[in-house]
């Protein structure tokens, strides 16, 4: 039997890392990739003509110019031509090659700012959103409507995920361009290696997050595309494409900062500034509709901090 061919774009990154390790696992799976040095995602041609000599069945687009608060607030003409780029590439190439089948990740960013808690698939467009990551959230939100519209025009199999705050192996351990898990842990073992008497937290504490690792999201988007088709689209609200990955639980960054601490064994003070930006206040997904199709998150938050932490020191992440 031919295998199946299946193109992750982005499988550097921790969500593309995550999916290659899972879809490996898979003995009728032919992994399809290229790194940026091969192929520019933001070139049209390179694309249309890397799907052309491919014979791809398949395609999760998982490749994006992400960041924190720091980096969407400071890079905002970056971060939405690029993502309008890369993905406007990669899913008009995949329809001309004739691929029916891709699963576009998204961010759970694309809802308002004060959207009700917790976040149903509806509140799409249904309110302003937080100015500081508006671009990359308009970038995420142009990529649904496009798997939506090619749906509609073409009876193609497009679907659109979109995960709450992620983390683990291979995240971003940048200074000033990471999420707030990775950032705090490197805060943490600097503070450690250099004998620091606390370490400084952005915002108040008092903002609330929802955190999945990324080995649960790899495997919630392999689950969500093995569905077939009718299947998957007869539980799915034609008006809502996308669907929301998360645990359905959250935690203050307060506790979250608590959690790492004692994982670390810092045993320092925890310095609260409030004159910086702390996004959102609150931001928890409604996870109705992935329930429904019958999948729920494994891995607690305090095993997966335990584990990002592990891998990060041991991988020497931390001392960049």
């Amino acid at each position: 039997m031919n295998k199946r061919r299946v193109y992750v774009a982005g499988h550097l990154g921790m969500v593309g890392r995550a999916l290659c390790r899972q879809l490996a696992l898979d003995a009728d799976v032919e992994l399809i990739s290229a790194p940026r040095t091969e192929l520019d995602l933001t070139d049209q041609r390179a694309v249309h003509a890397f799907f052309q000599q491919h014979r791809i069945d398949e395609v999760y687009l998982a490749a994006a110019k992400v960041g924190g608060i720091y980096a969407n607030n400071t890079f905002p003409a970056e971060f939405i031509y690029q993502n309008m780029m890369i993905q406007s590439n990669l899913i008009h190439a995949a329809h001309l090659a004739d691929v029916q089948k891709v699963l576009f990740l998204g961010s759970s960013c694309i809802y308002p700012k004060f959207a009700p808690q917790p976040i149903s698939e509806k509140a799409l467009l249904t309110g302003p959103l937080e100015p500081t990551n508006e671009a990359y959230a308009i970038a995420k939100i142009a990529g649904i409507k496009l798997c939506e519209s090619y749906n509609r025009q073409y009876g193609r199999d497009y679907r659109s995920a979109m995960p709450t705050n992620l983390y683990g192996p291979y995240d971003n351990f940048h200074p000033k361009n990471s999420h707030v898990i990775p950032a705090l842990i490197r805060k943490f073992y600097r503070a450690i290696q250099n004998n620091e008497p606390h370490v400084d937290i952005w915002g108040s504490g008092k903002a609330r997050r929802e955190f999945m690792h990324v080995d649960d999201l790899a495997a919630a988007c392999l689950y969500l595309m093995a569905i077939p088709q009718t299947q998957y689209w007869r539980k799915l609200d034609p008006m809502c494409s996308h669907i929301n990955l998360g645990t359905g639980t959250d935690c203050s960054i307060r506790e979250l900062a608590e959690l790492l601490q004692a994982i670390s064994g810092f045993r320092g003070e925890l310095a609260f500034d409030c004159s910086q930006p702390e996004g959102t206040p609150v931001k928890r997904l409604d996870i109705s509709s992935l329930s429904e199709l019958g999948w729920q998150a494994s891995t607690s938050l305090s095993n997966g901090l335990q584990n990002v932490w592990q891998w990060a020191v041991k991988n020497g992440e931390l001392l960049i």
